[in-house]
């Protein structure tokens, strides 16, 4: 890989990871509802379980898509109706100390699992591996990952410390069930490019 392709998939490695989608929206989310020591285990599932994807993607599933681009089109509709499923669950999450539910952050095993189901993180894999690691050779497809993996955790710790700030005002329940209405919307609002891409 040239130091140019390098610099290349550093910058497009960076721009993916640091824009807004479905993982950073529930980062800022859970960074203002559980702080940030709580959401690191979710922070590392996403970064962690983007990197397995990649890697297995790029070892195989990709070829599944090309053999048979109907299982693309089945991935992306169940992929949406649980980003929805998850939308509801963040406008309706209970205030901080209100219940069990409110006291339950994303797990790294939760994280890492999601990626399978966010659109986003499929269409990051693909591309990446299209235009960065096109023979598909192992070495390739590792430096992807090996990418990824450095720049996706301090991207989307900008989302969780975000939140973190955020949390500041969000001390009386309105204001905090108006942040995950919000939170939620944009979440909704992420999946445009997917839908209609």
């Amino acid at each position: 890989m040239t130091f140019e392709i390098l610099t290349a998939l550093i910058a497009f490695a960076f721009v993916s990871s640091i824009t807004p989608g479905p993982n950073n929206m529930m980062l800022m989310a859970s960074g203002a509802n559980f702080g940030l020591v709580r959401t690191i285990p979710h922070m590392l599932g996403v970064a962690l379980g983007f990197v397995a994807m990649v890697v297995l993607v790029g070892a195989g599933l990709i070829g599944l898509f090309d053999a048979m681009p109907v299982s693309y089109v089945i991935l992306k509709v169940i992929s949406v109706l649980y980003l929805l499923y998850l939308a509801w669950k963040i406008a309706w999450a209970a205030p901080m100390g209100s219940g069990a539910e409110a006291g339950r952050p994303r797990t790294f095993v939760q994280a890492a699992l999601f990626q399978w189901g966010n659109p986003k993180a499929w269409t990051m894999a693909v591309t990446a591996l299209a235009v960065y690691a096109p023979a598909q050779e192992i070495w390739a497809i590792l430096a992807v990952a090996a990418v990824f993996g450095m720049v996706n955790l301090p991207s989307v710790g900008v989302w969780t410390v975000l939140g973190v700030q955020v949390r500041r005002l969000l001390t009386r329940p309105a204001r905090l069930r108006a942040f995950n209405i919000t939170m939620a919307l944009l979440l909704v609002a992420s999946l445009y490019p997917v839908v209609f891409a």
